[in-house]
């Protein structure tokens, strides 16, 4: 519902089954483990900035959509997806050389530390920053050779679906995917032993649930 006016709004965005998620989950297993983590780091650094070149493409939708979704007035609109699309730029470097292999040494004898994948992340985002979000939280573990799940906020479901997307269609098919629903959908990827890590960002009631359903088996969780 458009909170400027009440008027609902189109088109609707169906709920992803249980089904749907489980398969999701299988393919992003799969992708990570044959595809992306495969690809060395400046490789899958230059897909990134790709993916979010696209954001350029679908600008002054996004930015409408964001405005009709969750009543941010254009301005606000406007910064936040200009700021997403800057992330390509110097974020991104810094996030490649966050993921560098690391080399210790005195002069006798040399240590490399190595960053290895996780796995799976999925990425919950919240209402009020729909497109903001989404890039901070998911290119890091792209980047890392993670494949990541978007669930956006089921308030926002259309610009999550608008910027997951764009920066989807640049990487290999099932490595970024995007989900719709609301907690149930959350709860069933969070739970997933198949699921390796969860980034969220939203309120401290949906974190202290993410964080329980975590704790059972250790999962990796940013909050």
């Amino acid at each position: 519902v458009n909170p400027a006016t009440g008027a609902l709004i189109t088109p609707l965005v169906p709920v992803s089954t249980p089904d749907q998620v489980a398969e999701a989950i299988t393919i992003a297993n799969r992708t990570q483990q044959t595809t992306w983590s495969a690809l060395p780091l400046p490789k899958r650094i230059e897909l990134l900035r790709e993916g979010v070149a696209n954001i350029e493409g679908i600008r002054e939708e996004l930015i409408a959509t964001i405005t009709k979704e969750m009543g941010k007035v254009t301005a606000e609109s406007t910064d936040e997806v200009d700021a997403a699309i800057g992330l390509k730029r110097k974020w991104l470097n810094m996030v490649q050389e966050a993921n560098e292999d690391e080399r210790l040494g005195d002069g006798t004898s040399e240590s490399v530390i190595v960053r290895d994948p996780l796995g799976v992340v999925v990425v919950i985002s919240p209402w009020n920053f729909p497109a903001g979000e989404i890039p901070l939280l998911a290119l890091p573990a792209l980047a890392a050779g993670n494949a990541v799940i978007v669930k956006p906020s089921e308030v926002t479901p259309l610009t999550g679906a608008l910027l997951t997307n764009a920066i989807a269609k640049a990487l290999p098919v099932g490595t970024l995917q995007l989900l719709q629903g609301d907690g149930v959908v959350g709860e069933q990827l969070v739970s997933s032993p198949d699921v390796h890590m969860v980034a969220m960002t939203g309120s401290s009631a949906t974190g202290k649930k993410i964080m329980e359903k975590c704790a059972k088996n250790l999962k990796r969780i940013v909050l």
